[in-house]
C-alpha cells in the first residue's frame, strides 16, 4: 500500500519512512502541505500520516482539502500531534481525520495503526466489489444463486476444519477464513465471458463446447488480475484471482487451465474444488438428477489424491454431516424450482435442432465426474 508521510521535521520524516518501508509499505514523503497534496493526487496514496503543525498548509488543513476533493477518493488520514486535549481531538475529527498519534510515538505503534487503516480501506472496497461481481455472475447463469451461497458456507466449514487439524495452522488464520468465505462466490466470475449457447445449454456439452467452458477460469483470473493491478493492496482480489484460476485444477495434475498439481495449486483453490464439486453433484439440473449426499461423499473420497487434495478430503469427511445440513438448509426458493421444471419440460418438448455442421457428441470429460457444466 502507498503511504505518504508529511512532516517538516527531517529526522521524524526519515524515522517514519524507514519504519514503514521495513514493514513493506511503499512510502512517499513530503515536507509541507502543498507538496503533499500534489503527491496524493499524482500517486493515489490512500493512507496519509501528517504532522499537525507545519508551515503553510497545516496537517489539519491538508486533511480538509483532501476530504473536499471528491475525485481523490477516500484517503485514510492519521494526524501526528503533540496536542492531547478534547478540543484538539474534536477539531481533527471535524476536519475528517481518521486517527491520531501522539508525540513522542513508538515506531511499532505507527505500523499497527497503518495496518488498521489498511484493513479499513480494504473493507470499504471489498464488500462492494464482491457483491457487484457475484451479482454479475448470477445475471448470466440463473442456476448460480443458491449455489454460490452454499459453496460459500462449505468453504468456510472446510477452512475452519483444516485449521483445527494443525497442519495448515500457519496458512489458515482468521483472515484466510474470512477471505475465502467472502471471495469463493467469485469462483465462476469468468462465466460472464462464455457465449450463451454454451453457458445456458440445457444439456451436456460437446467436446468443443466444454473446451470453451473451460476458458471461464482464465477469463475470471484475468478479470480479477486487472482489478488487482489497479488496487494491489486488496488482498481479497488476490485470493479471488487464485480461486478463479485454480478451482478446476486437479491434485494429480490432470486439471485445467494450467495442469498444476499438488501444493502448487493454491490452498484456496483446493478447498473450493471440493466444495464446488460436492454442490454440483448434490444439485438437480435440467440435464441431470441430483446425486445423494452419500453418493457424493463416496465419490469425493475415492478421488482423494487424484482430483482432490487428500488433506482437504479428510477435512470434508470429518464435517460431511455439516455439509448435508448446509445443503438441506440452503435450497432455492419454490419459485426457482418451478422455473427449472418449466425449462426441463420445454427442453423435452421442443424440436431438436443441430446448429453446427459437426455431429453433436455427449461428452463426459474423463478427468471429472459426469457433470461438465458444473461450476
Amino acid at each position: 500500500m502507498k503511504v505518504l508521510i508529511v512532516d517538516d521535521d527531517e529526522i521524524s520524516l526519515e524515522l517514519l519512512k524507514n519504519v514503514l518501508r521495513d514493514d513493506g509499505f511503499e512510502v512517499f514523503t513530503a515536507q509541507n502541505g502543498e507538496e503533499a497534496y500534489r503527491i496524493i493526487r499524482e500517486e493515489s496514496c490512500k493512507l496519509v500520516i501528517s504532522d499537525w503543525e507545519m508551515p503553510g498548509i497545516s496537517g489539519i488543513e491538508l486533511c480538509r482539502q483532501v476530504r473536499a476533493e471528491a475525485s481523490i477518493g477516500y484517503v485514510y488520514f492519521l494526524l501526528l500531534t503533540s496536542h492531547n486535549n478534547p478540543e484538539q481531538t474534536v477539531a481533527g475529527l471535524q476536519a475528517g481525520a481518521d486517527d491520531f498519534i501522539a508525540k513522542p510515538f513508538h515506531p511499532q505503534e505507527i505500523v499497527l495503526r497503518c495496518r488498521a487503516g489498511e484493513r479499513i480501506l480494504s473493507l470499504e472496497t471489498r464488500d462492494v466489489v464482491i457483491f457487484a461481481l457475484a451479482r454479475l455472475a448470477e445475471s448470466r447463469d440463473t442456476e448460480t444463486g443458491a449455489h454460490l451461497e452454499r459453496v460459500q458456507h462449505y468453504c468456510k466449514l472446510l477452512a475452519s476444519t483444516l485449521r483445527s487439524q494443525g497442519r495448515f495452522a500457519t496458512q489458515i488464520d482468521g483472515e484466510f477464513i474470512r477471505l475465502i468465505t467472502e471471495t469463493s462466490p467469485l469462483h465462476d466470475i469468468g462465466k460472464v465471458g462464455i457465449p450463451d449457447n454454451v453457458l445456458l445449454k440445457p444439456g451436456r456439452l460437446t467436446h468443443d463446447e466444454f473446451e470453451i467452458m473451460k476458458t471461464h477460469t482464465v477469463i475470471g483470473a484475468q478479470t480479477l488480475q486487472a482489478a488487482l493491478d489497479k488496487f494491489p493492496e486488496a488482498k481479497f482480489l488476490r485470493m479471488a484471482r487464485d480461486i478463479a484460476a485454480s478451482h478446476h485444477e486437479r491434485y494429480d495434475g490432470a486439471g485445467y487451465p494450467y495442469n498444476l498439481s499438488g501444493e502448487d495449486i493454491p490452498l484456496c483453490g483446493r478447498i473450493v474444488a471440493v466444495a464446488d464439486v460436492y454442490d454440483a453433484m448434490t444439485s438437480k439440473r435440467v440435464y441431470k438428477s441430483a446425486y445423494s449426499h452419500e453418493t457424493a461423499v463416496e465419490l469425493i473420497a475415492e478421488q482423494s489424491g487424484q482430483q482432490f487434495d487428500p488433506s482437504v478430503v479428510a477435512a470434508f469427511l470429518q464435517c460431511a454431516t455439516a455439509f448435508r445440513e448446509i445443503h438441506n438448509r440452503l435450497q432455492p426458493a419454490e419459485s426457482e424450482l418451478r422455473l427449472e421444471g418449466v425449462l426441463a419440460n420445454f427442453e423435452e418438448t421442443r424440436p431438436k435442432t443441430i446448429r453446427s455442421s459437426q455431429p453433436i457428441e455427449e461428452f463426459d470429460p474423463p478427468q471429472f465426474f459426469p457433470m461438465p457444466t458444473a461450476g
